[in-house]
This record gives structure tokens, sequence and C-alpha cells, in this order.
């Protein structure tokens, strides 16, 4: 057996510690731990339990040796943007807010007071978000500037729990990118606008491309844990890694599909053209230098929301199947409205929203679900066509990866909705794409272009073809 690593993927609901090694070829996984995530009310803020989650951590790893295994190496994604400060002594200055706390709103309109939209995209060739780092900074030098003064040191999520690991500190180039502070050329912090946002440059690390082997872990770990390991930098950021396990990326729009939905192709450099800032186009990091050209568009938040509203009376998949019996139930809502993003009541807001435009408005569940997808479908099939006008080509194919390719329904929607070949697959693509940039870094794997190859060949992929649609749909968009 070659060398064992070990990815932890930490998403917005949940996290999986999962082993991979390759066997004559082929990448096999083992899965760990599996532990639940969510966003905790923490006086006036929605924030991320981080003490919790590296317990969690610390305990999928203690599983390891319960399972007689003791990886090479092991590495930390998860979702993007949100940050710790950290004092003179080390210690969190900040919770890990979440990006969906809405003190961000109105920091956009703050933050273009001192740079120029334009300009800010012209050097970050970032998407704007109302809730990108920038604008949680933004917010906190408004609400605790004695904070941020404070602040030492700036870590993201995942490399703070990097830090608690090995006590190194760092920032990881994938998940860097997204703050827009990273200058898209350079790659590397953007001290003109950090300088105009009157942020103390010192607090930001050096940023470290994946695959950088950042240390063994702390002594007190390693002989808690029984054994030593090697904390490698996977792309932390969480789409960044699953990227990497799109099996064909020329001439393929991917969309990797969880909570958020992200759509966009691999690039060789930065587009950051008008035409993408007009339809508000990110220029993300990837490993081996590549870029995320992709927009961050509405994803399984909505039908996450909805199950949760029902007390979780339904499955998943006993929503989909509710949804496939609404024959009779045809509307298409702008899933990408802001009033989507944490709503009170995900199924209210819908039905208030139907009310407004003049819809019919969805009572049973599965009409609602109904509803979410085939509007999901709608909104990938508005994106591709901005990526075809921007690249001036056509794609063939789509190729849907993360936990959301196993929704069948959705994946022939889009089929039937874009007219395109949809391939879905593999549905683990973030711990995968994590396990490739570890065993890239440990010479177990040549390249990324090997990693696809070996990635292609260990996973089963479904492909889904266009049909007639069956839907006359109602849109009000």
């Amino acid at each position: 057996m070659g060398k064992l690593s070990l990815a932890v993927d930490i998403g917005a609901s949940s996290g999986r510690l999962i082993a991979g090694h390759l066997e004559e070829g082929v990448l096999k996984l083992e899965e760990i731990y599996r532990f639940e995530n969510k966003i905790v009310k923490n006086q006036d803020q929605f924030c991320w339990d981080v003490d919790t989650l590296f317990m969690e951590i610390k305990k999928g790893i203690h599983e390891c040796g319960k399972r007689g295994l003791k990886p090479d190496s092991i590495g930390i994604d998860t979702w993007a943007i949100d940050f710790v400060l950290l004092d003179e002594y080390d210690q969190p200055l900040t919770e890990a807010v979440s990006y969906r706390d809405p003190r961000t709103a109105g920091m956009m309109e703050e933050v273009f007071k001192v740079i120029e939209k334009d300009q800010l995209y012209l050097e970050t060739g970032i998407q704007f978000l109302t809730f990108n780092t920038i604008y949680q900074l933004e917010a906190l030098k408004r609400d605790r500037p004695e904070v941020l003064k404070r602040a030492k040191t700036f870590l993201m999520v995942p490399d703070y729990f990097n830090y608690l690991l090995t006590g190194k500190k760092s920032n990881e180039y994938t998940n860097a990118t997204t703050t827009q502070l990273v200058n898209a050329f350079s790659k590397n912090w953007d001290a003109g606008i950090i300088e105009k946002l009157g942020i103390n440059k010192e607090i930001f690390q050096e940023i470290m491309p994946p695959g950088t082997v950042l240390g063994k872990l702390k002594e007190e770990l390693a002989a808690d844990f029984g054994f030593d390991l090697e904390v490698i930098l996977p792309a932390t950021h969480d789409t960044g890694s699953a990227v990497v396990a799109v099996p064909e990326v020329e001439k393929t729009i991917y969309i990797s599909s969880g909570t958020w939905s992200l759509i966009g192709v691999e690039n060789r450099f930065p587009i950051c053209v008008p035409k993408a800032h007009q339809y508000n186009y990110t220029n993300e990091g990837g490993v081996d230098y590549r870029y995320r050209f992709l927009k961050n568009i509405m994803g399984l938040w909505m039908i996450q929301e909805v199950k949760r509203h029902y007390k979780d009376q339904y499955s998943f998949s006993e929503l989909v199947a509710l949804a496939r019996e609404a024959t009779d139930f045809h509307i298409i809502i702008n899933v990408d409205d802001g009033r989507f993003l944490k709503p009170d009541h995900m199924i209210a807001e819908i039905q208030d929203y139907c009310t407004e435009k003049n819809l019919p408005v969805p009572e049973k569940p599965g009409e609602i679900a109904k509803c979410i997808f085939v509007s999901l479908a709608e909104s990938y099939q508005n994106a591709i066509i901005e990526i075809e006008e921007i690249f001036e080509q056509e794609f063939k194919t789509i190729n849907v990866i993360g936990g959301g390719c196993q929704n069948e329904y959705l994946n022939q929607l889009i089929a039937d909705k874009t007219g395109k070949v949809v391939i879905a697959g593999p549905s683990e693509a973030t711990a995968i794409g994590n396990l490739a940039a570890q065993l890239m870094s440990l010479d177990e794997i040549k390249d990324l272009k090997e990693a696809r190859t070996i990635i292609k060949r260990s996973f089963d992929l479904k492909e889904f073809t266009p049909a007639a649609s069956e839907v006359n749909e109602e849109c009000a968009l």
C-alpha cells in the first residue's frame, strides 16, 4: 500500500475525515469519521464554533488510531472568506463570524468610497459578494476598531486549524484569494488595497500554495494521538479542492454542487475584463496556480433549510421524490435573490416571494422542492449563457461534482434546461481533491494531470443526456 493521507473536509452543515491511498493506480477511500457543523448564535452574531470543530478533528484522528491506521499526512479544507484574529499572545480576539451574519450590510459601499469598484475588480478579479472578507474587516473596523488595532495575526478558518495542529501560521493561497485582498496577478496580498482600507498589513501571513508541507504536529498532539503526521496544505478552500477532482476540464463547465453552487471553468490566467466584471465572475486561486473562473450562486442551501423547517420529517431523497410527483406545479423563482441568503423561515420566504410576484404559491412539500430544483437549473443555465459569451465558445459538457451530484432529478433538469450532457461525479470531490494535493506533495502522484487521470478511473461517473422538456415553466425572475 502507498502512503496514506487523511483529508479533513468541513462544509457548512457537516465535516468528515476520509483516508485515501493509491492501490495499483486507483485511489481508495475510507471514511473515518463524520460530524455535524452549524452556525451558532453568539450574543448578537452568527458564528462557527471553531473550538468544537477542532475537537471533532482530533476525535477523527483518534479514530484512525483505533482502526490501526497511521496516516502519513493530513490536510484540512473548509468554506472560504471567514477568519479569526489573534492577539499578541496568539489568543483569539474574535469569534469566527459566519459570512451569513448581517454585519456586512452596507460595507461594500463604504469600501467603494476609498477604492473604486472597477479598480478593485481589475486588481483582484474577485466576485462582489456582500460578505467577502474585505467587507467583514470593514464591518469590524466600524463596530470594534479597538479589536482590529490589537490584532497581530489574521488566519482564515483552515489556517487557524493548521495553526492549532502545528503552531505555525500561514495563509494558504486558494482561500486567501477569496478575501478580495490578493492581487490576481502577483498572487500576493495587495498592499495598496490593504493600506487604503487602513488595516495593518502585518497581520497577514505569508501566502503558501497547495502542496506546501507546513510541518509536523505539536509534540503534545503527537503524543496524544500516538503517532505524528505531516500537515500538508491542500487547496484549503473546499471548492479549490473539489475542482481538482473534475476528471475533464477541457471544454467543460463544472458545477461544484453543495450548500452553494460554484459554476465555472478552469483557466490558466485571470480574466478581469469588463464583461466578467459586469456578470460578476470571480478568479479564485486553484491548485498549480490555475484560476477558477466561476460564479458563486445559490446551491442546495434552500432545500437544506426547507428540510430543517419541516423538522427533518422528510429526507432529501423523499423531497426529491415528492418534487417528481408535483407534475402540475410549474413556477421559477430567482434563487439568487438576496432575500434567500439567510431568511428567518425559508418556506415562508419562498411563499412570500411568489405572492409578491403574483405567482402560484407552493404549499405542499413537493411543490416547494420542485420550485427550488427547477429554479436552480434555470440559474445554472443563465450562468452558462454568460460563460459562453465571455469565452466566445460553446461548452458541450457540464460536470457536476460534490454531494449535489447524487440528485439525479436535478442532474436531468440541468441537462434538459441547458441542452448539454451532464456528467455526475465524483460525489466526494472535495475530499478527493484534498487527498490528491497531499499525494502530489508526497510524490505519490506526479502532477495535476496524472491526478485527474487517476480520479477518472477510480470513481464511477453517471451521464445524463438532454430530453425534450415536459415542463413549460412560468418564469418570474
